[in-house]
């Protein structure tokens, strides 16, 4: 299709360079070339414009008898800037008698839309040779220049993100792709995190604007992307001085100057809602369907790329954690014990190692089943979780077996055994079952670095002889390592 419609504007073209070189004679040929969608115009070499088609004048924002009865020029029809280039073209043209052949124009329209034509402009001469007007015909490529760009883009993104970019880099780079094939648009990208909206990326945005939107609950009527959110759909603000949407933020929105947005979810796998995007002009208008298209290119990117990055998320957490409690694993516990033994031998703090083991747990699992065990070991990987700081790591080494790495800034053997003793009280208390509930109690032993090892295997097997010799006086208990005798006190 592209192939013959090509064929049909350079036909077109020939005949009407050839018919225009002539003069407008033929009442035929005016009628068609009055209804063709390519752009048709004859001007004298002094600039004012004899012909103009129905397309010419429409490109301009004129009606079809615009021209009717009257002298005008390029400046009597254009905007400044528009006017100024396109007469700088013809005066070279009328000077060397140099005529241009598919010539690309980009164009901005009054509200910042912008348009590519390509055209073809040669000198008219009359029988002695001499340049009197000039004759052109030109088409708009908009789409066709902007599918290729939006090609190169998808290309250019999709090759980020399977590098491995960093998201925000290539939120960065999405919204500087849109903002460069528009102009005269702002984007934005948000999170939707916990029901908020929260800025993942708005480099041209005011700074002040992205911190008071910043964690905005979504809502029916919370602006453009707080709705779009909400509706999980498109949402097109034209003017967001008067909608109703945005009756609670107009005074933001005339502060910084945004007077349109347009919002659109980000949607991602399985459906899950991931962000909005969205783009904001200075001006009142809905967006084109050229826009569009852009902004569900843009849209789907981001989503692939969000996608992408929680799916890797994912995997990195599942590596590293328990998938029954979300504790950490064995293989993280080793590698953050030997960077709080680190931190503390250079720090000359202290750092304590806690092993818990719950007593009798074999019991459980044979009695009650292992879906009650299983239960059992979440409730006490959530009680032991809500004893300790931030600063703290609880783990899950296996089994029924927990381990506690106690990360303290002074040496504060008193403050542990008070956690230790609220662990164990908490534990015990009854676990509530869909059946009834169940009580269970655990032992702990602990050791501490570098009073009772420097190394995490050596304070590891420590802290295990340690809650051995808890379990062996009567389980339920909590023992520090006794260096002195090599066991717990």
């Amino acid at each position: 299709m592209r192939e013959d419609n090509g064929a049909r504007s350079l036909s077109m073209q020939a005949l009407t360079t050839e018919f225009l070189s002539g003069g407008v004679s033929d009442i035929r040929l005016t009628d068609l070339l009055d209804n063709i969608p390519e752009m048709v115009f004859l001007k004298d070499s002094e600039g004012y414009y004899t012909y103009m088609n129905p397309a010419s004048l429409a490109c301009l924002g004129h009606e079809p008898d615009f021209l009717r009865g009257r002298r005008l020029t390029i400046y009597d029809m254009a905007p400044p800037e528009v006017a100024r280039r396109l007469d700088e073209i013809d005066q070279h043209i009328l000077e060397t008698g140099e005529g241009i052949y598919e010539a690309e124009q980009r164009v901005a329209g009054k509200e910042g839309q912008v348009r590519w034509y390509s055209g073809t402009r040669i000198p008219i001469r009359n029988d002695r040779g001499e340049i009197v007007g000039i004759a052109g015909i030109s088409r708009d490529i908009t789409a066709a220049k902007w599918q290729e760009t939006l090609r190169r883009s998808h290309a250019t993104l999709l090759e980020m993100i399977v590098r491995g970019k960093p998201l925000n880099v290539i939120l960065e780079a999405i919204l500087g792709t849109v903002e460069t094939i528009l102009e005269n648009l702002s984007g934005s990208i948000l999170f939707v995190e916990h029901n908020r909206l929260r800025t993942a990326a708005a480099p041209s945005l005011p700074k002040s604007y992205t911190s008071l939107i910043d964690g905005v609950e979504i809502g029916p009527d919370v602006g453009s992307c707080g709705t779009s959110a909400w509706r999980r759909e498109a949402v097109y603000v034209s003017d967001t001085f008067q909608d109703p949407l945005w009756k609670n933020f107009v005074e933001t929105a005339m502060l910084h100057g945004l007077r349109s947005c347009w919002s659109t979810p980000i949607i991602g796998n399985g459906g899950v809602l991931l962000g909005t995007f969205a783009l904001y002009s200075g001006t009142v208008r809905t967006p084109s369907q050229l826009e569009i298209e852009i902004i569900d290119m843009a849209t789907n990117i981001a989503g692939i790329a969000i996608d992408q990055r929680r799916a890797e998320e994912r995997v990195h957490f599942m590596a590293h954690h328990d998938p029954l409690t979300g504790l950490c694993n064995r293989n993280l516990f080793w590698t953050q014990f030997s960077r709080a033994i680190h931190e503390a031998k250079r720090e000359q703090r202290l750092v304590a190692i806690t092993y818990l083991d719950l007593d009798n747990f074999k019991q459980i699992n044979d009695v009650h089943g292992h879906a009650v065990g299983d239960e059992v070991l979440r409730s006490l990987a959530e009680r032991i979780s809500s004893c300790i700081r931030a600063s703290d790591v609880a783990v899950r080494l296996g089994g029924d077996e927990f381990a506690i790495i106690f990360s303290n800034p002074k040496h504060d053997e008193e403050g542990i055994l008070r956690r230790l003793e609220t662990i164990r009280q908490r534990a015990a208390e009854p676990i509530e079952l869909d059946t009834g509930s169940i009580s269970v109690t655990c032992s702990s032993g602990t050791a501490f670095y570098p009073s009772d090892g420097e190394t995490p295997e050596a304070l590891l097997a420590r802290a295990d002889a340690a809650m051995y010799e808890a379990k062996k006086n009567g389980r339920n208990g909590v023992r520090f390592f006794d260096h002195s005798a090599g066991s717990g006190i």
